[in-house]
């Protein structure tokens, strides 16, 4: 039962409790002040590189970032340059390695997931461990064996390079997604008649949205911005992707700011439209398929 001198002592420890969760007013503007600077910083190297692709040639090394301002650079860029074929290159590899590593990446890691079969732990294995090669090791082998299969130059040849990056990484988190995903709906399809393909595809791919998305995401961010590949096994003008490209505007002289700051400004853009598209599903796939390595 409860007495009246129990109640001040409650509500004092109310207090307490709510004290502790509360910070002091200096500590609320430290906090601020911090995630200010950290804003700033993250914002002001983008910044500049817009500006700067919006200034003439004379100022590009300055500081007068509203002095003249003007789309020169955009429009010499499309229209001096081969960007429009770089950029076309860059779509049709960027958006092949995404389709096909997403693919690769599901039914792999779905598979080990789901199968035991002979050599699955070495298959494991052999995904986990080809992470741990730099592309500086790589990109030897990998230009002989292209170049004995008469890939070179060719954008098959970039695909199936960075599907080699990518795939291994993406099935091991798909197979890690998949492992959270209740067995019991395999089961409710093999129930209703499904083959093991139709189990995949119909039921379980639809709950795999999130690691789907990550698998893309990353997909395309490697294909996208990947330069030492891109640089080693393509040549002319009209073969290379943007990251070959962009190496046009510096040489042993200086550098064309004016051009490469526009260019990488309309290389930002298709990367952002698939992260903001990705976005909402990233921390979930990323999460979800930590949960089991």
């Amino acid at each position: 039962m409860t007495t009246a001198t129990d109640t001040p002592a409650r509500h004092a420890a109310v207090r307490k409790v709510r004290l502790r969760g509360q910070r002091s007013p200096l500590a609320s503007v430290a906090l601020h002040l911090t995630l200010i600077v950290a804003s700033v910083i993250a914002v002001f190297p983008v910044l500049w590189v817009l500006l700067t692709s919006l200034k003439p040639a004379k100022y590009a090394t300055t500081t007068d970032f509203f002095r003249e301002t003007t789309l020169v650079n955009y429009t010499n860029l499309i229209r001096d340059t081969e960007f429009l074929n770089w950029f076309a290159n860059s779509v049709i590899i960027s958006a092949l390695s995404t389709v096909i590593g997403v693919f690769v990446a599901a039914t792999t890691g779905y598979a080990v997931s789901r199968f035991r079969f002979p050599g699955k732990r070495g298959l494991m294995w052999t995904l986990l461990i080809t992470q741990m090669f730099p592309v500086a090791v790589l990109i030897v082998p990998i230009y002989n064996i292209m170049s004995t299969l008469g890939l070179l130059n060719q954008p098959t040849g970039l695909v199936i390079t960075y599907l080699t990056i990518s795939v291994p990484f993406c099935a091991w988190m798909m197979k890690g997604f998949f492992d959270t995903i209740p067995r019991e709906i395999d089961e409710s399809g093999e129930v209703d008649g499904l083959t093991p393909f139709g189990t995949f595809f119909r039921l379980i791919l639809p709950l795999a949205k999130p690691g789907l998305a990550v698998t893309a995401f990353y997909s395309f961010i490697t294909a996208w911005g990947e330069v030492a590949y891109a640089s080693a096994f393509l040549v002319g003008d009209e073969n290379l992707t943007l990251a070959g490209g962009l190496q046009k505007f510096v040489n042993q002289y200086g550098a064309q700011w004016g051009p490469m700051t526009a260019a990488s400004v309309l290389i930002a853009i298709p990367a952002a439209l698939v992260f903001l598209f990705a976005q909402k599903h990233l921390v979930t796939g990323i999460s979800a398929g930590a949960v089991k390595g």
